[in-house]
């Protein structure tokens, strides 16, 4: 099945799935979008997002949304709003990913330069693809696609800007494809969609063979153990997650296991 121009199949997984194609207007409920259009903010694509050197309509939107998931966590610490912001988009683009190349055979090319970004917005991350191009559905394309693509520049990006280790931000890479198709394969169970399960197991299982994401943790099944921590237990009221490599929260040298 070809990709459809509204990617509607992507709604039926839920949120974090979901992809725009279509910008919304400034009469829409949320934030209007960059559209050049009067009355309208114009959102960066993430190529723009990701460059060393931003261009001055959007010097800061990384900085800006690493301080909007520190403001809504309530920590003071940027290390651990940058790493809970790049789970978070990690989580975004592996489930559009995955989700179009299981129930359409192809995925959108999500070039940095096509995919517009709001900084601002809740969880999950806002996105919205300006121009739908589709590329083949294997694991070397959502690899290229979303490793390589957005996953390398905007773990360099994070590492010079807020001092992020670097197997943190895998681990959190590996954590988030885990939870994709962990989510995919029980809405494919739910419905009866066995293929789809098939199909995201064999999917998850070449893209956790790839150099950068097989050092990240341990998987039994749908399970995960990674063999870092995304440090969301330094959030106020915050704990371990379920796919933690602590048991319980450390209570000293919190940076030691973070890489």
């Amino acid at each position: 099945m070809d990709l459809d121009p509204e990617l509607a199949a992507l709604r039926l997984l839920g949120g974090f799935s979901v992809l725009r194609t279509v910008p919304r207007t400034a009469g829409a409920t949320g934030p209007a979008e960059a559209t050049g259009t009067p009355g309208t903010r114009r959102l960066p694509t993430l190529a723009e997002v990701y460059a060393p050197a931003a261009p001055a309509a959007h010097p800061d939107a990384l900085a800006l949304r690493v301080a909007t998931v520190a403001d809504r966590l309530r920590t003071p610490e940027p290390r651990v709003a940058a790493s809970i912001a790049q789970q978070g988009l990690a989580a975004r683009l592996w489930s559009v990913s995955l989700g179009c190349a299981v129930l359409y055979g192809q995925v959108p090319d999500l070039d940095p330069g096509l995919l517009h970004w709001d900084p601002l917005a809740s969880a999950p991350d806002d996105l919205w693809l300006a121009e739908l191009r589709p590329l083949p559905g294997d694991a070397a394309t959502v690899a290229a696609t979303v490793l390589h693509g957005h996953l390398e520049p905007l773990a360099a990006a994070l590492r010079a800007r807020h001092g992020v280790a670097a197997g943190l931000l895998w681990g959190n890479a590996g954590s988030a494809l885990a939870g994709a198709a962990r989510e995919l394969g029980r809405w494919a169970r739910a419905h009866g969609r066995t293929d789809v399960a098939a199909r995201a197991r064999g999917l998850t299982d070449e893209l956790f063979a790839h150099p950068l994401l097989r050092p990240t943790g341990t998987r039994a099944g749908t399970a995960f153990r990674r063999r870092s921590c995304c440090l969301y237990y330094r959030v106020p009221g915050g704990g371990v997650c379920g796919d933690c490599c602590f048991a319980r929260p450390p209570r000293s040298s919190p940076g030691a296991a973070s890489g």
